[in-house]
């Protein structure tokens, strides 16, 4: 499987796509943004495409990185009629799984076939080429994508049927979330208590209150005031909410979970659109009264 079709070059999106170039695979770029596709053909390689089915047409694969299922299922429809028979249709939103499996029904009908492969690590691992990828779908379809996976990613987890790999990367983003919010209140609580907010930070990648946030966010994002992960405040209350409909689903009491989401969609609607998902911390500064690291909240 060489040729390639990429739909969507947004901030992970573009990095993913320039680790499958450089990897010698053929590939075709589409975005709603024409200008950014042109950038990226002149600046990595590949060839662009005007729209998604002129992307798809002669693909082995077309892959979509969007920011719902909705967009998805609307590039979807417009390269159903450009897929082969046999092609594999490579699906690395987060996204709803239900609307996922509802999608891959609808491309069955004409001989395509559907993977699910949310990624984990954000534009660092992006560039990287060092993703976790959470996948879903038939065992045989996902050995055929197993080299276009780790052209991208390092670590990949067959997760189960379709929809499987969108609902993992939904609760580990639940976590993440939750990981973030306590840490934040922790270093408020620590400042104003008069400890240093980023010996605190070292003092817990040194302990058991160790996370992925104290890790590669707290420092890097928070205590810098820089606020520019790459991944947005409001696709991260997205997937929250996708997890939660998961335990409502299942019939599974998720009180925390709820609060979460709750602090988190509250952070969205205080703070507007188009902040950065560690921008959160603004919004624990906000009620607690004052700014880590000594920066303006």
């Amino acid at each position: 499987m060489k040729r390639l079709a990429f739909i969507g070059i947004g901030n992970m999106g573009w990095p993913m796509a320039a680790n499958l170039v450089s990897k010698g695979f053929d590939v075709t770029v589409c975005d709603t943004d024409a200008a950014r596709v042109a950038r990226f053909v002149a600046e990595i390689g590949g060839h662009a495409a005007a729209g998604a089915a002129e992307a798809a047409a002669g693909a082995e694969a077309v892959i979509t990185i969007l920011p719902t299922s909705k967009q998805v299922a609307q590039v979807a429809a417009l390269v159903k009629p450009a897929m082969a028979k046999g092609s594999l249709f490579i699906d690395m939103t987060s996204g709803q799984p239900g609307a996922t499996r509802s999608i891959a029904a609808d491309l069955a009908e004409v001989g395509v076939a559907m993977i699910d492969c949310p990624v984990s690590g954000g534009v660092p691992r992006a560039k990287s080429g060092e993703l976790a990828i959470m996948a879903g779908g038939e065992a045989a379809d996902l050995d055929r994508a197993d080299a276009v996976l780790h052209a991208m990613g390092t670590s990949i987890h067959r997760c189960g049927a379709i929809g499987a790999g969108q609902a993992m990367k939904a609760l580990n983003n639940l976590v993440s979330a939750g990981g973030f919010l306590i840490g934040i209140e922790a270093l408020l609580m620590g400042q104003k208590f008069g400890l240093d907010t980023a010996l605190m930070v070292d003092v817990l990648n040194a302990s058991s209150g160790m996370t992925n946030s104290s890790q590669r966010k707290f420092k890097q994002f928070v205590l810098s005031r820089r606020f520019d992960s790459g991944f947005g405040l409001d696709l991260m209350v997205k997937d929250i909410g996708i997890a939660l409909e998961l335990g409502r689903d299942g019939g599974v009491p998720v009180p925390f979970s709820a609060l979460c989401r709750e602090l988190w969609l509250a952070a969205a609607t205080t703070l507007g659109p188009g902040e950065d998902h560690t921008a959160v911390a603004k919004f624990s500064e906000s009620m607690a009264g004052s700014a880590l690291g000594g920066g303006n909240s």
